[in-house]
């Protein structure tokens, strides 16, 4: 069921390694979605064929919260210090966060530092959207360091949104949300879905679904908060009474149960929102069982072994660093006019395996090394 796998902390917990894995394939889903954005925000259409990939963020929430859960609930404030709890997430997440700023810095002068309505954006502004960046400190809309002008949070690396919401959730957690009792925690989840499915089934934010979080406006910052803490809570929840089931072949079971969900057609309605209520099905209903599968699952073959650790090991910077490289594909069907898979597939192709390059690259001459050098010292035995 556990693998360990390698980590800057000599003391850590033994890694869940399907669920690494499983991370790595919605990292890998979430690309091949923004494909798709890519040709919808070219052509201004709706997204087409990979129509809910934007709820892989919500997946990652509840990985996050059974791995966080996991990993610290018996440890924290006995053994481990609130203060090198901090200390291990920033060692474990911030350095991708710097890296992507700078590959997005990157992709931003080689598209020659204007929005996108063609602006130029002074030297000035783009390094105070790099600072920020870095420093994970959101932009509102309409500042002058908002460089694409498109409204999000982070305008070099779209993606650290969710950094964002992750962050405030680890303060959460660490603060007063592992404090909970069980009772309590079942509670706080119920409460928490009960807001994200207002969010979902009653389009609140008036989008058709529920990818919201991405920009700083009072919606979207109350509904990234529920779709950061809703997942999170539920993901500690499992973590807390997970009880292994016997499965064979959960990696590819929940690979296909991911990919499947993914690709499901937007669904209309006229009087009803059916789309949030698949949304929020998914999220509340399907993800669980997902992830318990994935928890209870082990690899007894070498080859899905070796994919899923690849997978795992690439899954946060595959996140953190491709967004810059759909950014220079957008781009580039904008000036070409081409708005489907079908004309532009084999540099779809080429866009996905750059990235997966990049992320690689990343992982091995950076953020490893890295983090291996800021846990060596930072990082106290308590």
């Amino acid at each position: 069921m556990q693998d360990r796998i390698s980590t800057a902390f000599a003391d850590s917990k033994p890694h869940y390694a399907l669920l690494d894995g499983l991370r790595g394939v919605a990292a890998l889903l979430v690309v091949w979605y923004h494909i798709f954005e890519g040709y919808a925000f070219a052509g201004g259409t709706m997204i087409t064929t990979v129509n809910h990939g934007y709820l892989a963020v919500d997946f990652f929430f509840m990985l996050s919260g059974f791995v966080v859960s996991y990993a610290y609930d018996d440890r924290l404030g006995k053994s481990l210090t609130l203060k090198n709890f901090f200390k291990r997430r920033l060692i474990r997440l911030h350095p991708m966060v710097v890296m992507g700023a700078i590959v997005g810095l990157i992709a931003y002068c080689i598209q020659g530092c204007v929005q996108w309505d063609g602006t130029q954006v002074s030297v000035t502004n783009i390094l105070i959207s790099l600072l920020l960046g870095m420093l994970l400190i959101p932009v509102f809309p309409g500042a002058a360091h908002d460089v694409r002008g498109n409204g999000e949070m982070f305008p070099l690396n779209g993606p650290g949104w969710s950094l964002f919401f992750e962050y405030f959730g680890n303060i959460l957690y660490a603060l007063f949300i592992r404090r909970f009792s069980n009772k309590v925690l079942i509670f706080w989840t119920i409460f928490t879905g009960v807001g994200l499915g207002m969010f979902s089934i009653f389009d609140v934010a008036g989008y058709g679904s529920i990818g919201i979080g991405w920009t700083m406006d009072a919606v979207n910052f109350f509904g990234g908060l529920f779709r950061m803490i809703f997942p999170f809570s539920m993901g500690m929840l499992l973590a807390r009474n997970f009880r292994p089931l016997k499965i064979k072949g959960a990696f590819w079971i929940c690979s296909l149960i991911l990919a499947v969900l993914f690709h499901v057609p937007y669904i209309e309605g006229t009087s009803f929102h059916f789309n949030g209520l698949f949304e929020f099905i998914t999220i509340a209903g399907i993800f669980p069982v997902v992830l318990l599968l994935g928890a209870s699952g082990t690899t007894t073959d070498k080859i899905t072994a070796k994919i899923s650790k690849f997978l795992g090991e690439i899954s946060f910077p595959l996140y953190m660093v491709h967004y810059p490289v759909m950014y220079l594909f957008y781009a580039w069907l904008i000036d070409k006019k081409l708005y489907t898979l079908g004309e532009t597939w084999q540099i779809a192709l080429l866009v996905i395996a750059g990235s997966v390059m990049l992320a690689y690259l990343c992982l091995k001459l950076y953020d490893e090394p890295v983090r291996k050098w800021l846990g060596k010292k930072f990082i106290s035995k308590k």
